[in-house]
């Protein structure tokens, strides 16, 4: 890297990670909510069962032109960006869900004008590059359940979904299942699905890392292909900028009739940054998908295997 050149994951402008701006408002039971699809098509069951969860907390509204299908994706771009813009923009929403990851979002990041008046977004998968667009200007988001998956996740999904929404004060923590190299760190919480995020490397989207605890999750994906995307952010030198590592779920991931496993793979790939790291949080694609707030300080002590949150995500 030449002295003029912008340092992997700063930005166009180079500069450190910003820090939050004010908070969203905390939203109350009965708050109008609006659930778009930024991203792919969905079935209507696994839909109305998410909408019946949150049905039951808020008041929800959708565009009808949300089950439109076009190829891959949820309807074409400008369906998608004017549904994404006007939820952003309508004072009435306080907070926005996704109705399914897939493929998408990223067509629309070069579309997007900046957030002025903040409100939760919620969602992961392909709705990392949504929260790396936030996180950029210094907003606070949501990984957590799409719709989709919001009906199939237990009670404590939920009551840490409606809690993260409605308390100011931090979540409680979250626990791992192994440890892959000891140690502790602090700083904002950012990242979420692997592939999504390592597409975003080079790009004026990619948020500030300096300081930062990356969160990783994917489906899905090969052992070598997480190799390769893993060293594709080694190469941008993005483990020369964060403080520690945590992963959620790798559902899905390993070869068959091999000899090794995915997590075999991702431990010696995080031993070898030497950053504090802790695997195994049920965050992600696996069967349960605890929502966790992108943006705030956290402390992840890896030897404990915990995740704690230092503030809150809304104010």
């Amino acid at each position: 890297m030449s002295p003029t050149d912008t340092p992997p994951g700063a930005g166009p402008a180079g500069r450190p990670f910003p820090g939050v701006r004010p908070r969203a408002p905390a939203l109350q039971p009965g708050d109008t909510v609006a659930v778009i699809a930024p991203a792919g098509p969905f079935d209507r069951e696994s839909f109305d069962a998410g909408l019946e969860v949150l049905a039951r907390r808020y008041r929800v509204r959708h565009d009808p032109g949300i089950f439109t299908r076009h190829r891959y994706l949820a309807g074409d771009d400008p369906r998608r960006l004017a549904e994404l813009s006007g939820a952003f923009a309508d004072p009435e929403i306080k907070a926005v869900f996704c109705a399914r990851g897939g493929y998408g979002c990223t067509r629309l990041l070069a579309k997007l004008s900046d957030v002025t008046s903040p409100k939760p977004l919620v969602g992961f998968s392909d709705i990392t590059a949504l929260h790396q667009w936030l996180l950029r200007q210094g907003h606070v988001s949501i990984h957590g359940p799409v719709l989709t998956q919001l009906g199939c996740q237990p009670p404590e999904v939920h009551e840490r979904l409606f809690s993260l929404l409605e308390s100011p004060s931090p979540p409680a923590p979250l626990h791992g299942t192994r440890t892959c190299v000891s140690g502790s760190a602090e700083g904002p919480l950012v990242g979420g699905n692997l592939s999504v995020l390592v597409s975003l490397l080079g790009t004026p989207w990619m948020p500030p890392l300096d300081g930062a605890v990356l969160l990783l999750e994917d489906v899905g994906e090969r052992p070598y292909r997480l190799d390769r995307m893993w060293t594709h952010l080694e190469l941008a030198g993005v483990f020369g900028r964060i403080r520690g590592i945590v992963l959620g779920s790798f559902a899905r991931c390993e070869e068959r009739d091999a000899s090794y496993t995915s997590e075999e793979v991702l431990a010696e790939l995080a031993a070898a940054t030497g950053l504090p790291c802790a695997a195994g949080f049920p965050i992600g694609h696996g069967e349960i998908n605890h929502p966790v707030p992108l943006g705030v300080p956290v402390r992840l002590d890896a030897d404990a295997r915990r995740l704690s949150f230092i503030e809150a995500a809304v104010s």
